[in-house]
């Protein structure tokens, strides 16, 4: 919470006058009964109309004051709990922006989105209540209890007796109910989960007929949170009945002392009012504690959980700096292993791409592919070995410098809300639309872009769900080529691409001025290049062009009969 708590220190002006404003409210809430003590003792039973009328201004003037410092103590609040919530959402984006890839491990897609919205969300309630009614309740209770004890020792004796009672009660109530939010919270991350996984693959699951199972697995998970948060809730709830019958029981007590006291003149009827007005009050802060608490609850557990996030260790090499020079595109593998969630994915692994050359990637599923292309752009982090690019030992180089000169086109393609043009413009800052469009030709999509019923600036559904996979993918390779990169990562991005349209593509990336290294399932699509990479388990077994592997490899050799045997 301390951390989370820091946040709150370029708003210390607002929380100081909103706390300022709660104290007026204060003092005014301690003093409106001792007020009616005296319109009731002094004017009412005197009969004395100019004390009632003039307390009673006095009191009614207490209460606009009351009024005006609550409604400005509001404004000040929210400022506060906003103005906090603003910079957690952007401090968490920015953390996970630099997470790498074992960070990622440590939290789910749909868990992070949930500490950024709703445990934010819980954090802004806990801190507009802590500075608007929070830390007014308990002094409410003490100095209550100390003004009461100033119109009667005796009967205020009673309440110093009780009132520990109740808030060590409510204290039990807190310590549960932490835990149980936390729990409540876990279970939403696991309910979005569900969420996410269906949105992102409702057409398989239509395809699969398999729409019964996702409910009933979301019936589950549901049910889960239903039943914890009940719980958590129920906790809350009978907090306040339990409070609220043992202060009423009080309160019969006080009156019924206050009767023989009221007999026989050693009490006057303005104390009692006083001491049960002030009764009254204690029991209505307790019923806001139980609220209190269910806002703490979820708020410590959603602080703790955002403070796993910001806590969370990333490398240093995005902060550390570096050289930056302008790359050749010559990449270089020293002996190089990897090591992906613990299990070895690559090892010993030694090439040369020079610059300007095409390096096709073949390898069975799981065979480290796509981690061998990852390590270029430091997106994982080696477990030995050396990697270069031109000269210079990866560590050295700046890794934004890096990055901005290699391009990637991942095996899953994934495009952004927005226009056609606008997704391949993201691949460049202030891309012109000459720029944009001779991208498109480069990669095979400009006749299929005009078609559309407006251009480039036709809006693309929720990741370009209404193109094809071809479509996608040469879309994403437009976006990686409007960069013009020193190196071209593709990694298996051809695969959806018919063979005429392939060919193609795959002469115009040998006019760019650029080191092309390209995964592919087909070894047709990487004959032409200039050296295959030929993985298995991890370990680089061959390497050399397509008719040098012919001849010198019976694991190639084999593979490639068999794709001729698929085509015949």
């Amino acid at each position: 919470m301390r951390t989370i708590f820091s946040y709150t220190i370029p708003y210390k002006f607002s929380a100081f006058v909103a706390l300022a404003l709660m104290v007026i409210e204060l003092i005014v809430e301690l003093v409106q009964p001792l007020i009616m003590a005296k319109i009731i003792d002094e004017g009412i039973l005197r009969d004395d109309f100019g004390v009632v009328s003039t307390w009673g201004g006095v009191l009614i003037g207490l209460s606009l004051l009351a009024f005006a410092a609550g409604i400005t103590n509001s404004f000040f609040a929210a400022r506060l709990s906003q103005g906090v919530g603003y910079d957690l959402r952007r401090d968490l984006f920015k953390k996970v922006q630099s997470f790498a890839n074992k960070n990622f491990q440590s939290f789910s897609t749909p868990g992070l989105v949930t500490r950024m919205t709703n445990d934010v969300v819980q954090i802004q309630n806990l801190l507009f209540m802590f500075v608007r009614i929070a830390l007014r309740a308990p002094l409410f209770i003490v100095f209550g209890l100390v003004m009461a004890f100033t119109v009667n020792v005796q009967l205020a004796t009673i309440l110093v007796l009780t009132v520990p009672v109740f808030l060590i009660f409510l204290f039990f109530i807190l310590t549960k109910g932490v835990k149980l939010f936390k729990a409540v919270q876990h279970r939403l991350d696991r309910v979005n989960t569900v969420i996410r996984e269906n949105l992102s693959g409702i057409r398989l699951i239509k395809g699969f007929n398999r729409g019964e199972h996702e409910e009933k697995r979301f019936v589950k998970v549901n049910d889960s949170l239903l039943n914890k948060n009940k719980r958590a809730l129920w906790l809350m709830e009978v907090a306040m009945p339990v409070v609220m019958l043992g202060m009423n029981a009080i309160i019969l007590i006080i009156l019924w002392l206050s009767t023989d006291r009221l007999v026989a003149g050693t009490v006057e009827p303005g104390e009692v009012v006083a001491i049960i007005n002030y009764a009254t009050r204690i029991m209505f802060t307790f019923s806001i504690f139980t609220f209190l608490i269910m806002v703490f609850s979820r708020g410590n557990a959603s602080a703790n959980r955002l403070e796993e996030v910001l806590n969370e260790q990333t490398p240093t090499y995005l902060q550390d700096g570096g050289k930056k020079v302008s790359l050749k595109g010559e990449v270089r593998f020293d002996n190089v292993s990897f090591a992906h969630a613990d299990q070895p994915t690559l090892d010993g692994v030694s090439f040369q791409a020079l610059s300007g050359q095409t390096v096709g990637i073949l390898g069975e599923t799981g065979s480290g592919k796509t981690s061998l292309l990852h390590l270029i752009p430091r997106l994982y982090e080696k477990s030995g070995g050396d990697v270069y690019l031109d000269e210079y030992q990866i560590e050295d180089l700046d890794v934004k410098s890096i990055r901005e000169q290699i391009s990637l086109v991942p095996q899953e393609v994934h495009l952004f809300s927005g226009t056609v043009g606008e997704n391949i413009a993201w691949g460049k800052e202030k891309a012109t639309k000459e720029e944009i469009m001779e991208a498109a030709k480069q990669a095979q999509i400009h006749s299929f872009i005009i078609t559309l019923p407006n251009g480039y600036d036709t809006e693309l559904g929720q990741k370009g769900v209404t193109l094809s996979g071809g479509q996608k993918q040469r879309l994403s390779i437009a976006r990686a080529l409007i960069r013009h990169p020193k190196v071209l990562i593709l990694d298996d991005s051809t695969s959806a691409l018919d063979a005429h349209t392939e060919v193609r593509l795959m002469k115009s990336l040998k006019k760019q001025s650029c080191t092309v290294l390209m995964v592919a399932q087909k070894i047709s699509s990487l004959k032409a290049a200039d050296q295959i990479l030929l993985l298995h388990k991890g370990r680089l077994i061959a390497k050399g062009s397509h008719e040098e592997l012919i001849i010198q490899s019976p694991y190639y050799r084999e593979v490639y009969q068999s794709q001729q045997e698929e085509v015949m």
